[in-house]
């Protein structure tokens, strides 16, 4: 009788942890070992398996030690758990010292540079898959199948991401921790109002639209322009010349706070604090309406020597949901031996078409495509739901 695997989530009681059990559970696999801090809490999911089978360990990222006994025996782990900035590899190394594969839903560049400091994990015959989210991940795989749905030669990209829901303790934390790191060797997450252009990084080429309206987004939003490293590195995987992209803020206390972050921080205010009235901000945005999330990305290029274009729009209940399916399609794929050794960020590994397909069966979010470049005639517009 074939051994099934293991498969251990690290912060299973979280928004985003318990959204990962049940799309893993819809993926087929059995017997999970549910990690956090909460046992209680993870008794009252595994539960919830019709199948049972699932295992309840009580672990706590904070503790290494702790951290390498939840990991033993296990085939792959999935980290749930922040703030990802401080965490760094903590998770995934602990699970590489346990002989076991990780995929974390954040990680980013912090982690990676961790992890390579002590040698490839591909040495070991090891994966460790990092930025298996949202965003960013499916920021980057979204862009990646619609460059593949006729355009020639993708040359520039529009981008808009953003919603209207809770914010999360991690996610809250994880925010402000980005304004000084996230990015690559100690440098922040993302520079705002920069873009690509000619190919290059340019600063403040954009401007920031307070009070604006834009298609996708019900009501009055701000709309920010940020560069991330993901959102370079997405530039040039595609070759673009330039690339635009926009952070949305529907919520006008959330907007407010984080525009007054930078200065709060700075004259020493307790992050811990800030980080409570960014989950109230949230909440007060919320209260009364319905929560949303949006992707739109506006691809535009040649098709046979003719302009094209193609846009891709998703709209999902909630991100973290997004980020759950995400994480949970990184761990198939390492299981079934559809990534290679090493230290991979997900954009670069998953294949985006899976990920399109999970996300419609699934019923995650619905996405809208848009579009010239399967048409001969480019005056014409496609449009459907996917």
């Amino acid at each position: 009788m074939t051994k099934r695997p293991l498969i251990g989530v690290l912060g299973a009681s979280g928004a985003v942890g318990r959204a990962a059990v049940r799309e893993l559970r819809a993926l087929g696999h059995t017997g999970l070992r549910l990690g956090g801090r909460t046992p209680s809490v993870l008794r009252a999911i595994a539960e919830q398996n019709p199948l049972g089978g699932d295992e309840v360990v009580g672990a706590d990222a904070d503790a290494p030690g702790g951290m390498r006994a939840f990991a033993e025996g296990c085939d792959v782990v999935l980290n749930c758990v922040g703030p990802t900035y401080r965490l760094r590899a903590t998770v995934a190394s602990a699970a590489l010292a346990a002989g076991a594969h990780c995929v974390d839903v954040a990680g980013d560049d912090p982690a990676a540079e961790d992890l390579l400091k002590d040698g490839d994990p591909a040495q070991h015959g090891r994966t460790v898959v990092l930025s298996a989210g949202a965003l960013p991940g499916l920021s980057s795989l979204l862009p990646r199948w619609l460059a593949r749905q006729g355009l020639d030669r993708p040359t520039a990209l529009i981008a808009h991401c953003g919603g209207l829901e809770t914010c999360s303790p991690t996610v809250a934390q994880d925010l402000m921790l980005s304004l000084t790191s996230g990015g690559a060797d100690g440098a922040a997450y993302g520079e705002p109002l920069a873009a690509v252009r000619g190919g290059r990084h340019v600063a403040r080429a954009l401007r920031t639209a307070e009070d604006t309206e834009r298609e996708g987004f019900p009501g009055r939003v701000a709309v920010q322009p940020y560069l991330s490293g993901e959102s370079e590195r997405l530039a040039g995987a595609l070759g673009l010349d330039r690339l635009d992209w926009y952070n949305v803020h529907p919520g006008a206390q959330v907007r407010s706070l984080l525009s007054l972050l930078p200065g709060h921080l700075a004259e020493g205010a307790d992050p811990d604090e800030l980080a409570r009235r960014l989950i109230l901000a949230a909440d007060l945005d919320l209260a009364g309406r319905k929560p949303y999330y949006v992707m739109d990305f506006e691809l535009a290029g040649t098709t046979s020597g003719r302009p094209a274009t193609a846009g891709l729009t998703l709209r999902a209940a909630s991100s973290y949901r997004l980020t759950a399916a995400v994480g949970a399609l990184a761990v198939d794929a390492v299981l079934n031996a559809a990534v290679p050794a090493g230290v991979h960020f997900a954009c670069d590994v998953l294949d985006p078409e899976a990920v399109v397909g999970h996300l419609r069966t699934g019923g995650a979010a619905e996405l809208r495509l848009t579009g010239t470049a399967d048409r001969a005639d480019a005056a014409q517009v496609e449009e459907g739901v996917l």
